[in-house]
This record gives C-alpha cells, sequence and structure tokens, in this order.
C-alpha cells in the first residue's frame, strides 16, 4: 500500500453552508485559515445550522480577500459580505459555548433571513484566539476553536468511507448509497490507508504541521442530509447505529488539534506519528 496522502482539503467559511475545496490551506492554531469565522444565529442568539435548516446546504460561502465573504444561492443575486469593522460584540450560543460575536452589515441578514424564510442574522468570530476554548479535558490550556462544532479539524480517509459504503450497500437503505464525502463535512480527507485506520492514531502530520488526534467524531443528522438537494434520508446514522456506535455516539472520522502552524497541500504526505 502506498504511503498516506492528503486527498482534499475543505473550508466552509460560513458554519453549515456549502464550501469549497482549495488546494492548499493555511493551519492556524484554532483551525484552518478562513473557515467556520462565520455563523448564523436566530433572534435569540442560538446557532442555526443545517440540524434546523437543511436547506442552508443550498447556500455556498467562499472566502474573499481580507476575510470577507462571497454567498451565492440558486435563483438570488450574489452579495460580498467584508468583515464588520471592530466595535461592539454580542453574546451567541452554539452547542454548550457562550461567545462573543461581532454582527455583519444589515444587508447580510436580509439575505438569509429571505433564503431560508426565517429571520436570522449572520456574525463573524472577530477574535478566535480567544474567544471560546475547546474542551478541557482533550485541550491543552489556552487552546481554542472558531464555529466548528468543538475541535478545530475534522479528519476522513477515503477507505473507511468505502467501507462505510459496503455496509450500507448491504441494509434496508441501500437505494441512498453510495453516500459522498460532503455528507461528512470533513477538512481533511487521506488516502492511502486501511478502513477505520484513523481510529487508531494518536498523532500525525500532514506535510510539515503536527496535529494530535483527540477525539472520533459522533454524527448528527447533518450527514442525512444530501448537500445537493437538501433532502433527508437514513443513512448513514442507520448503518453507523448498527456498526461504529460508541455509547450515544454514531463515528466516522477524527478531530485534530493542531501542534503547530503551516500550510498544507493536497498531495502532502500523511505520516503516523503515535
Amino acid at each position: 500500500m502506498r504511503p498516506p496522502v492528503l486527498r482534499a482539503v475543505h473550508i466552509h467559511p460560513v458554519k453549515s453552508l456549502a464550501g469549497c475545496a482549495p488546494g492548499e490551506a493555511a493551519v492556524e492554531p484554532w483551525g484552518l485559515d478562513g473557515d467556520r469565522r462565520w455563523m448564523l444565529v436566530d433572534t435569540t442568539g442560538r446557532a442555526v445550522t443545517q440540524r434546523q435548516q437543511p436547506r442552508m446546504a443550498l447556500v455556498s460561502a467562499v472566502p474573499l480577500p481580507g476575510g470577507g465573504i462571497g454567498l451565492s444561492a440558486p435563483g438570488s443575486a450574489p452579495l460580498a459580505v467584508e468583515v464588520p469593522e471592530p466595535g461592539r460584540t454580542v453574546p451567541v450560543a452554539l452547542h454548550r459555548s457562550a461567545i462573543e460575536v461581532v454582527e455583519a452589515a444589515a444587508a447580510a441578514h436580509t439575505w438569509f433571513s429571505e433564503r431560508l424564510g426565517t429571520e436570522v442574522r449572520l456574525v463573524h468570530l472577530d477574535a478566535p484566539g480567544t474567544r471560546r476554548p475547546i474542551d478541557p479535558a482533550y485541550a491543552r490550556p489556552g487552546e481554542t476553536v472558531g464555529f466548528a462544532d468543538g475541535y478545530p479539524l475534522l479528519l476522513t480517509s477515503s477507505a473507511s468511507l468505502d467501507a462505510l459504503n459496503s455496509l450500507i450497500a448491504q441494509g434496508d437503505h441501500a437505494d441512498e448509497g453510495p453516500l459522498p464525502m460532503n455528507r461528512f463535512r470533513p477538512n481533511v480527507v487521506v488516502d492511502g490507508t486501511a478502513p477505520w485506520a484513523e481510529d487508531g492514531w494518536d498523532r500525525i502530520a500532514i506535510g510539515d504541521v503536527p496535529f494530535r488526534v483527540v477525539k472520533p467524531c459522533g454524527r448528527c443528522v447533518i450527514t442525512t442530509t444530501d448537500q445537493d438537494t437538501a433532502e433527508r434520508g437514513k443513512e448513514p446514522l442507520r448503518t453507523l447505529a448498527r456498526h461504529r456506535r460508541a455509547g450515544q455516539d454514531l463515528l466516522f472520522g477524527q478531530y485534530l488539534i493542531p501542534d503547530g502552524t503551516g500550510v498544507i497541500r493536497v498531495g502532502d504526505p500523511v505520516r503516523i506519528l503515535g
């Protein structure tokens, strides 16, 4: 078997929207540069994701120079959103985290509210190095994360997706497979491993950047959402529940915390350090 390599890099500038797959990305202590620095919240300040609004999958966000984002959706005029000026922060809630953020311009709130049919606001994480600590059970003091669910990066492997799709093909909802990798919204995808090999990793390096492999990812209903149509099915959760259950968690992928910074590129070697 060939040594593992980095097959793909994915950045999602706005949490839960469609993202992009650049050939390379800078690794910051809190995640990939430009990844999940923006988020939608409802009128109470709680995060809005595909869990509540599967149609968010049909809205795309790409990074613009200076940290802004370009938004597009079928049947809508595109919108460019600049990074808001530093100023008054407002509190929002993401899972169990209370985070201070800066609101985007009013035009962004209107654009998203019209797309989703409900009132939402777009907010920006202006200081990811200070706003949101990682769970101390898995992190070192001072380590932080942006608007990702809990950890700076998510890794998946092509071999594990192939194995999962083989299991789906044997199940009650075989017509829903095979599933593409975008159901799992990873940051980095690795080629050249055995299925589920990532379960046994503690430390890796992608190119010259080292990472700790800290925790398997428990999957949610978003994985059942077709990212091209926003329609929901039963898979992969039905098959993960049968074959990849750990307590209440249905596992696919591994969370990473960077132990350094640098640039990772598609084709970089992936070294297993422990």
